[in-house]
């Protein structure tokens, strides 16, 4: 038996070596087909490329793991970021042949083109395993859910779409570029310092993470130009001196004043450079403000767009959407020479400049940045790419992180309530509770129950959210039984509303006929309760069970509204001050409710150090040559720890990205 094992061993050997040299002999031909066929081979592997036979006549097996539906079209809906999406998919036997979006109401520019942007991967790459879109992701997620659902219908397997993976066309592809100007990010600031630097003769390439040209100023309202031509024309002035003198003491002083100076006297010019790129602002006085609002939403990005193809393409630069900057270059004295980003199929961009502008829009999408640098847990009401990549490059090269580096827009209140309602009632009737957010005439509390403010404050955009802010992530509106009935008779009149409630046009743009003092609130019992069974909201027949409710502590809560039915009473406020005609009475019962009000940032300020010629300084204060900042990175400058202005934001976005590209254009043509 042993001697029997043996021979069979032997024989297992020989044949083996046969085998391996018949092997080494058709290597040793397909070598000399080609010298990349080991490439083709692992790329094959890489990519799931299905073959008919190996050369060992293994059975092809891509039938077997190809995907099969039952064919025909199927509907799904799923909600958005700005409401709910319609799909319809059609399959054949195989394949997703056809997506449909039936209906959508996502932001124009921005969410519109995500869905285009996937339907686009998801056609092409027959895969679910496609990324957010930059900017866009709750637009992406809600998309994405639905098609998941028509695949489900189909008969399709979903964790097999999901785990295709389909390789970028261009990974590790490397390509170099060069221009005397790049800019990085195609906000209002970007679009601005690349026209402007390009005006005055720079070649420019302009990178923008998403698909999308113009940021945040898509979605603003207004910006505030000081003394700007229309605003003389139509009486508006404003006295420069003092309006510079407040400014820095309303900021303890912690500005750079010379910065304020500047934008105080030169962005009524920006008013003007808009307009004779075609880029037309309506001046309003709003209460004395001099605001100038922007175009039409939807014709502001076309509107960018043409300035940008009338100057920077028109010169030879470019424009290039979907590349995401990774990196500052630098050479061996520290000094900045150009970008690396990534484009969209994978392929890495060195562009070697002479000047590189930082437009990047800020860290506020980032909540875990957002936190630990100022302490907000609210809600991102700005762009979702914004997530501090920009100011991280600059960091790493050695540009110094601002002692106010914390600062945040927060600009609105948001009631917690308003998404789901919207799903069961009209637009009107779903924003009670938010349009009690905004009315001084209601008990506001912390989470604890610890009344906090003059609820007066409700009454400007800055001094609500920036009081709020400061007790904790979230308020709460308390709102009795009594009230309610005054709604559901009289409207907002019928608890003394001094005005109507001061929300974003954009909040109640779809209710506007209805959007009056006088409107009687139907349904208003029935749309509370909703929100209470939403889990978006509280209720308790009696304050004690309200607070028990709503997580609050309950001897915090009595003493607190015990003190304010006094007040009510007594028409003083021993408190907080708040005046007579804004203690509207509760009455004696219940039940009670507390609407959850959340504060909406719209985005960080700060982050970069700059000097008025938007050079970013390093730790000694010293500008990094060939590195600039504009937009929200270099606001910081004219706030101490968090913004208070009204159209500052979006005025001196414009501003600092025309004056911004002209000094980067100055430094990169040797000007100066």
């Amino acid at each position: 038996m042993k001697r029997k094992s043996k021979s069979l061993i032997v024989m297992a050997l020989c044949f083996t070596l046969f085998v391996s040299l018949l092997g080494g002999c058709e290597n040793k031909k397909n070598d000399q087909k080609t010298d990349n066929s080991s490439e083709s081979i692992d790329t094959a592997e890489n990519t799931g490329t299905a073959e008919s036979t190996d050369n060992t006549g293994s059975k092809d097996t891509s039938a077997e793991t190809a995907m099969k539906y039952t064919p025909g079209t199927y509907t799904a809906k799923a909600d958005g970021k700005d409401g709910t999406i319609t799909v319809e998919v059609t399959f054949s036997e195989t394949e997703i042949t056809d997506i449909n979006i039936v209906s959508q109401t996502e932001t124009e520019g921005i969410g519109s083109e995500a869905l285009k942007t996937i339907k686009e991967q998801v056609l092409s790459g027959q895969t679910l395993a496609v990324d957010a879109v930059s900017g866009a992701t709750k637009t992406s997620d809600g998309f994405l859910s639905a098609i998941e659902d028509t695949v489900k219908q189909a008969g399709g397997d979903v964790d097999k779409l999901k785990a295709n993976v389909v390789a970028k066309e261009n990974e590790g592809k490397v390509e170099k570029l060069t221009a005397d100007v790049v800019v990085v990010g195609a906000g209002a600031s970007g679009v601005s310092a690349a026209v402007s630097a390009s005006d005055k003769g720079a070649k420019v390439i302009l990178i923008e993470k998403t698909a999308t040209i113009g940021g945040a100023s898509n979605l603003s309202w207004a910006g505030k130009f000081y003394n700007s031509s229309v605003a003389l024309d139509n009486g508006v002035k404003v006295e420069v001196e003092k309006e510079i003198s407040d400014w820095i003491v309303n900021n303890h002083w912690r500005v750079d004043a010379a910065a304020v100076r500047q934008y105080v006297t030169k962005s009524g010019e920006t008013y003007d450079w808009l307009t004779s790129k075609g880029y037309n602002t309506t001046f309003i006085n709003f209460g004395g403000e001099q605001l100038h609002m922007l175009p039409p939403y939807d014709t502001r990005q076309e509107l960018l767009k043409n300035m940008l193809k009338e100057s920077v393409e028109k010169s030879g630069g470019q424009v290039l959407t979907e590349t995401t900057g990774k990196k500052l270059l630098t050479n061996d004295k520290g000094d900045v020479t150009g970008v690396s980003a990534e484009k969209k199929d994978g392929t890495t961009l060195e562009i070697t400049a002479k000047s590189v502008v930082m437009a990047t829009g800020g860290y506020a999408a980032n909540a875990e940045m957002v936190k630990e640098l100022f302490g907000f847990e609210g809600i991102n009401g700005g762009l979702g790419q914004n997530v501090g990549e920009g100011l991280k490059m600059a960091w790493d090269i050695g540009a110094k992180v601002p002692d106010n580096v914390g600062g945040q827009m927060l600009h609105q209140t948001l009631s917690k309530a308003t998404e789901n309602l919207k799903k069961q009632y009209d637009s009107f009737e779903a924003s009670y509770p938010l349009m009690l957010s905004y009315l001084p005439n209601f008990m506001n509390v912390g989470p604890s129950g610890a009344r906090f403010r003059d609820e007066a404050a409700t009454l400007t955009a800055v001094a609500a959210a920036n009081t709020s802010a400061f007790n904790g992530p979230y308020h709460m509106v308390i709102v009795s039984k009594q009230q309610l009935e005054k709604l559901e008779e009289k409207g907002m009149s019928g608890v003394d509303a001094p005005s109507l409630p001061g929300m974003p046009p954009e909040f109640y743009a779809d209710f506007k006929d209805q959007y009056t003092l006088e409107n009687p609130w139907k349904n208003v019992v029935k749309v509370f309760d909703s929100m209470v069974e939403n889990g978006d909201g509280y209720k308790g027949n009696t304050i004690e069970e309200l607070a028990t409710n709503a997580g609050m502590d309950v001897e915090t809560f009595k003493d607190e509204y015990n003190n304010y039915m006094k007040a009510i009473k007594s028409g003083v406020d021993t408190e907080f001050g708040k005046k007579a005609e804004y203690l509207t009475p509760m009455g004696e019962e219940g039940p009670y409710y507390a609407v959850v009000a959340q504060i909406n940032n719209l985005g960080s300020v700060g982050g970069l150090l700059v000097n008025t010629k938007f050079k970013v300084l390093n730790d000694q204060r010293v500008p990094i040559k060939g590195l600039y900042a504009v937009g929200l990175e270099s606001e910081g400058v004219l706030f101490n720890d968090t913004y208070v202005g009204n159209g500052v934001g979006i005025g001196y976005s414009f501003t600092s990205g025309r004056l911004g590209g002209e000094d980067a254009a100055d430094y990169a043509l040797g000007s100066k």
